[in-house]
């Protein structure tokens, strides 16, 4: 049963980035392009160039874009898990110790999400794959070009 199990390892991680890519793009797409009501409910978004709305909401639309279609995954997802970080220690954490007191569990989850995926690396489904196997095709296909004379 656990062989069966981890054999389905790769495919389960893929769809985990996935997800999490897409949701910590949406709060991105949601601070710096006004989508699913902005941050006021009105469409509204983060100044431009404000520390450290703006630069938060530029990393996890990038961030979280590039970690779902995996590629650049683990660089991706490293700055990803640092920016959670920061934002957890300088604005939520001041207020209360855990998490749930002081409204820290999206920060404190994205960042051990993003944590995860730097050492797993995209799994199925991400193009760090299919461009690892296209380059590793390549370098097996002997020289087949002709010889300028």
């Amino acid at each position: 049963m656990t062989e069966r199990l981890n054999s389905w390892q790769p495919y389960a991680l893929g769809l985990f980035r996935i997800v999490v890519g897409l949701l910590f793009a949406c709060h991105g797409a949601r601070a710096l392009l006004g989508a699913f009501g902005g941050v006021d409910g009105n469409g509204g978004t983060e100044e431009m160039g404000a520390w450290p709305n703006w630069y938060a909401a530029a990393i996890e639309l990038a961030g979280g874009s590039l970690v779902l279609l995996g590629l650049g995954t683990r660089a991706a997802a490293f700055i990803a898990s640092g920016a959670m970080a920061y934002a957890y220690f300088t604005v939520h954490q001041p207020e209360a110790l855990w998490p749930i007191q002081n409204d820290g569990e999206g920060a404190a989850m994205y960042c051990w999400a993003m944590f995860l995926l730097i050492f797993t690396g995209s799994g199925a489904f991400g193009l760090d794959r299919l461009f690892a196997r296209r380059t590793s095709g390549q370098e097996q296909q002997p020289d087949r070009s002709p010889v300028a004379a």
